[in-house]
């Protein structure tokens, strides 16, 4: 059972998304430029959101750092470890699972883990029941040679140097499937433990817009407050690239997948679900907005369940949208989103699709999606809730509910 989700998306003049030299990310699709919102970007912002609207309890989150070593170390010296004996300590356990520190800054590993927070409570569980033994082994291969005296160890020693009880352990919580929803959605590979690996329940598409854009320049003076009145002239001048766009956004998750990394919890799925759909709606990326505020929801939001196959609509807007003096960019984008939607159910059919619920402030431009099939009631919904709670019992509560 599948999951999708397709959003239109208008935006105010914004640089939601740079590229390595300041200007908005973009792409060629359909032989014209378009502006592009990449797909990490909007999961930053997916889970930003989800955070810090509380959609879901601490345990039920995951981290993305190099500084696990630390927030072990950390937690540790909360239950009364002295805290530079709790680092060494911390590196020691993940070192003879593999995963090493940077030989120039020892408090950090050598790339981004992304681990489950109940997983961390559980390697720090792990520390203080073997404290004693862990303090005896000798983390040296995050040292620099140079200040140690000494050549580095190799990844292979320091496992060695592990006892086999406590590496099974560290791998165990690794391995075993987390309570965190955004690492069961996005999914995670750990070099050094390739069973640790989490194979993601969502894809993700880069945000793209339906019509052709230029970039433009905003050319901005700033002037000092404390500037002689008989002096004129700015004290800073510089330029910042923009530009505004209606966007198309899609995404989708395996429902079997998301339940399967959470461990069978339903209900946990349910949930992740729910604050998965809500996020992706509501969350906009923070790029430049100080200078733009360019807090725009979508105007547009449909929602697909299915039982096989997955369809993006992107090519609905291979031939550029164009505003007229009829309707704007958005209205324009809705019809020509509902017009490929009814050329694929009429190639295709409906087949194996189970629902199709839209939500929009545009209900008159909606007319092929209105319904799914000569057996489904009408597709429209009035608010963003009822989509999301409808999506949720057709796609968990009537497949998995019971099960």
């Amino acid at each position: 059972m599948f999951v999708e989700l397709h959003l239109l998306q208008h935006f105010a003049p914004s640089n939601l998304n740079r590229d390595d030299t300041g200007a908005p990310k973009d792409c060629y699709f359909g032989g014209v430029r378009r502006a592009r919102i990449s797909s990490q970007c909007i999961k930053r912002a997916i889970r930003t959101y989800v955070q810090q609207a509380n959609l879901l309890d601490v345990r039920e989150r995951a981290v993305r750092t190099k500084r696990l070593i630390g927030e072990i170390a950390a937690r540790l010296a909360q239950n009364g470890k002295d805290e530079s004996e709790a680092d060494r300590v911390a590196r020691v356990l993940l070192q003879g699972v593999g995963i090493q520190p940077m030989s120039d800054q020892p408090e950090k590993t050598e790339y981004l883990l992304f681990i489950g927070e109940d997983q961390i409570a559980k390697l720090v569980d792990i520390v203080e029941r073997y404290w004693d033994t862990l303090r005896q082994i000798d983390p040296a291969s995050g040292e620099d040679e140079q200040k140690s005296g000494r050549p580095k160890k190799k990844k292979k020693e320091a496992k060695a140097a592990l006892p086999e009880t406590i590496s099974s352990e560290v791998k165990t919580v690794l391995n075993a499937p987390s309570a965190a929803v955004d690492l069961a959605l996005f999914g995670r590979m750990i070099a050094d433990v390739p069973d640790g690996r989490v194979d993601a329940a969502s894809q993700v598409a880069h945000a793209i817009s339906t019509h052709q854009v230029s970039v433009e320049f905003d050319y901005f003076t700033a002037v000092d407050d404390l500037l002689p009145q008989e002096k004129t002239g700015a004290d800073m001048i510089g330029t910042v690239e923009f530009n505004s766009a209606c966007y198309y956004r899609y995404a989708n998750v395996d429902i079997e997948q998301l339940v399967k990394n959470l461990g069978g919890d339903i209900d946990l799925a349910r949930k992740g679900l729910a604050a998965f759909l809500t996020a992706a709606v509501h969350a906009v990326p923070t790029g430049k907005q100080n200078s733009f505020a360019a807090h725009n929801p979508p105007a547009f939001v449909a929602t697909v369940v299915r039982e096989h196959g997955l369809w993006s609509l992107v090519n609905a807007f291979v031939q550029p949208v164009r505003a007229n003096e009829q309707r704007d960019l958005v209205q324009e984008s809705i019809r020509a989103l509902d017009r490929y939607w009814a050329k694929l159910t009429g190639l295709y059919g409906s087949d194996g699709l189970r629902a199709l619920y839209v939500a929009t402030h545009e209900p008159e431009h909606v007319q092929a999606m209105r319904r799914l099939n000569e057996e489904h009631q009408n597709t429209m919904v009035p608010t963003v809730r009822d989509l999301i709670e409808r999506t949720i019992a057709s796609a968990l509560d009537n497949k998995l509910g019971g099960s």
